[in-house]
């Protein structure tokens, strides 16, 4: 305990030291403290919200969510339209320009959609294969065909790795030193600076086609690990806002006058996921064993103090198509003890991916543990720095990880295409396999009917539950900080925020 609190004292004062000399040189600048650092400027080759959080301040798409998490509105497209066979959607692209004062065009957006899809690097391209061909007629008209009628193909438009890039730029630059600094931004914001390991500067866009609404000089995203030092931070005015904040923090930091607590809706699932390639996890009967042995209600009250909710489904509360009556595996040790024994597990032991420096994750951790011991599974604790485990995750080198999700765009195919019915992603690194859950999400995309295509949700997230192709834990809101100087900082359900419209008084 001792040298833990040794440890930490060091790294804020370093922190402290830092953070101080960045925010007297630009007082115009806002500072936010987050967990990890950023890991590629490519849009297209991310799926992580540390990630795309800041693409939707350095890129613009052609449809946009708006504040609610609602309903979509224009983005650089300023209008579009449909065809009676629903095949054919024409945008008209408005009159903007990039950071490098060259024109937004047509053959951009459709050069940035074709990317998505075809690109060997990017990890979203089962979501576009809808597209037949997207092509420019005159600088102002895409034109996109699909191969079928797709339900939500304009909300994927609003997906922030979809966001329309310079082909001028990307081709002049090369992608490897494109995904370290964009020379070309679309959005409110430029990247002037990528210090990796510490932050992202930033820099107002003064040729972003709504640039008089930004207030802001810049905005840096400055990776401070440990949670603990990045409340420090804010607290001390070392930081102007953080995201991230520990459930057990936020009573305390409510009494603070010179903060703001913010606790706004979220898309946000937490969930464990489960390696489905290692040994006896491949058994479904083993993964219902495991979603029987852990008590989510206890994980709700003990770490999110209450702010959380046991959840049922992958699609989170609240969102399109989520079903309220899935199944729930009741919390049963005992049976759990049985079920492995009987499939031959009895003996299971399980290597566990831990974010270090997350609170919440090692707090699940260890109550996990705990309970999955009641049923005889031993669980070996690997922290490791949560710029790794992401990694770990997609090389396979893990057997059980608690990972959240938020969603990203209105329409449900999204999250379901990734995490179910997806192969270059490995169904979100679980490795999951059921090739009737595959057909049946494809189908769903390509369903107009809408309560047909509930109906079609509501079989698979049946499915995915008796599957366990995770195990669901709980949903919860996001929880940010601001110092009182700071107006405007909020997140919109998908994780946006709207850092065009934040002030730093």
């Amino acid at each position: 305990m001792k040298s833990r609190w040794k440890s930490l004292s060091i790294a804020t004062v370093f922190a402290v030291a830092t953070l101080g000399a960045s925010i007297a040189e630009a007082a115009g600048v806002l500072t936010i403290g987050r967990r990890e650092d950023s890991t590629t400027f490519d849009p297209i080759k991310s799926a992580q919200n540390v990630d795309n959080w800041v693409f939707s301040n350095v890129f613009d798409v052609l449809i946009r969510v708006d504040k609610t998490g609602t309903k979509l509105e224009p983005g650089l497209a300023e209008s579009w339209a449909v065809s009676d066979d629903g095949l054919i959607y024409t945008f008209k692209i408005r009159d903007a320009k990039f950071s490098d004062g060259s024109q937004i065009t047509a053959a951009d957006a459709a050069f940035s959609l074709l990317r998505i899809r075809d690109n060997e690097g990017s990890l979203w391209s089962d979501s576009y294969k809808i597209v037949e061909t997207a092509e420019a007629a005159g600088d102002r008209t895409l034109v996109v065909k699909l191969k079928t009628p797709s339900a939500p193909f304009l909300s994927t438009l609003a997906l922030p790795n979809v966001s329309v890039l310079s082909k001028k730029a990307l081709e002049a630059e090369g992608e490897e030193a494109f995904a370290e600094k964009p020379t070309a931004s679309s959005g409110a914001f430029i990247v002037k600076e990528w210090r990796r390991g510490d932050r992202v500067i930033l820099e107002k866009n003064p040729n972003f086609w709504q640039a008089d609404r930004v207030k802001l000089d810049g905005v840096e995203w400055i990776s401070v690990p440990d949670d603990n030092t990045r409340m420090l931070n804010v607290q001390a005015g070392e930081l102007d806002t953080a995201i991230f904040v520990p459930f057990s923090r936020v009573e305390e930091l409510k009494k603070d006058p010179n903060l703001d607590i913010h606790i706004d809706t979220s898309t946000r699932e937490d969930h464990l996921l489960i390696n489905h390639e290692h040994g006896a996890l491949a058994n479904k009967e083993v993964r219902q064993a495991l979603d029987m042995a852990i008590d989510k209600k206890a994980i709700v009250d003990t770490v999110t103090f209450g702010l959380g909710e046991v959840a049922n489904s992958f699609i989170p509360k609240g969102s399109l198509y989520h079903y309220d009556g899935n199944y729930r595996y009741p919390y049963d040790p005992d049976k759990a003890k049985a079920m492995l024994a009987e499939a031959g597990a009895s003996d299971l032991s399980l290597s566990y991916i831990v974010n270090a420096g997350n609170e919440v994750d090692e707090q699940i951790a260890v109550l996990l543990q705990q309970q999955l011991q009641k049923a005889g599974v031993t669980v070996t604790l690997q922290k490791v720095d949560p710029s790794q485990s992401w990694d770990m995750l997609v090389a396979g080198d893990y057997d059980i990880s608690v990972m959240y999700w938020t969603n990203d765009i209105l329409d449900a195919d999204q999250k379901t295409t990734f995490v179910l019915g997806h192969d270059t992603n490995m169904n979100y690194m679980t490795r999951y396999k059921n090739d009737k859950v595959k057909d049946l999400v494809a189908a769903a995309r390509l369903e107009l009917e809408p309560a047909k295509r509930e109906s079609m949700y509501v079989d698979i997230q049946k499915i995915a539950k008796d599957d366990v192709h995770w195990i669901d834990l709980y949903y919860s809101p996001y929880i940010n900080v601001s110092r009182k100087n700071i107006a405007n900082f909020d997140q919109n359900p998908l994780g946006r925020f709207f850092l065009e419209d934040t002030v730093k008084n």
